[in-house]
């Protein structure tokens, strides 16, 4: 089994890694309008900045995992995803959000 499928492994692994990025990307795409209404809603930023934002954040997700994926530039891509989880952590108020780290830290106490 592991002869025939060791050399797929390695993209399985990968795809794995970024699945959720991914998923976010696409799911920007598809939910265009109520990204950037969240976003003008919540910082009152207006409708061009609140689209430049979404976009960047698309971008930024859809091409960081195409370079992780296609296994070119990984460092920077791996940098520019950890980019945009801080720039999603302050944009959408994670950081503060009390029920959100409340339930993010009994998460990670279960899995110890």
């Amino acid at each position: 089994f592991l002869r025939v499928t060791k050399q797929y492994l390695p993209h399985v692994a990968r795809l794995c890694l970024i699945s959720t990025f991914l998923e976010d990307g696409i799911r920007m795409w598809f939910q265009w309008s109520e990204q950037r209404d969240y976003i003008d809603t919540t910082w009152n930023c207006g409708y061009l900045l609140a689209s430049s934002f979404v976009f960047l954040n698309l971008l930024g997700q859809l091409t960081g995992c195409v370079l992780v994926l296609s296994r070119n530039f990984v460092q920077y891509a791996c940098f520019g995803l950890f980019g945009i989880i801080a720039l999603q952590t302050i944009a959408y108020s994670i950081l503060w959000d009390l029920k959100f780290l409340m339930r993010l830290s009994r998460t990670s106490w279960a899995q110890l």
